[in-house]
């Protein structure tokens, strides 16, 4: 459990992952969909993912290129965890009346398997 939540552990590298999922994309992109992370706090979470082997960075040109993001092989390993906790917190708003406020960028709505 422990060498899980390092690698996949805190706020935001599951929704991370889960839009990495849904297609590769750049930074800019991922800090709108993770709405109100800071870049500091984006770049942080992105490097440890890269670091850990779970999504690629691929660089599109020369500075100032935007930098693509995708989930690699070993991150798509991770896609049904994510998407059994995404399918957990459904039921959990739903057990609890469902009628907090979800942000956009947390709520990761559709399916990813």
């Amino acid at each position: 459990m422990a060498a899980a939540f390092a690698a996949i552990g805190g706020k935001w590298k599951l929704t991370l992952i889960y839009w990495l999922g849904r297609g590769d994309t750049h930074f800019a992109e991922l800090r709108r969909r993770c709405a109100p992370i800071t870049a500091k706090v984006l770049a942080e979470q992105l490097r440890e993912l890269e670091a850990d082997g779970l999504i690629e960075r691929v660089e599109t040109g020369p500075v100032p290129a935007p930098v693509i993001y995708r989930l690699g092989p070993y991150g798509a390993t991770v896609l049904p965890v994510v998407e059994a906790v995404r399918v957990w917190g459904e039921s959990h708003l739903e057990l609890n009346g469902g009628d907090r406020a979800v942000e956009d960028a947390m709520g990761c709505v559709q399916a990813l398997v």
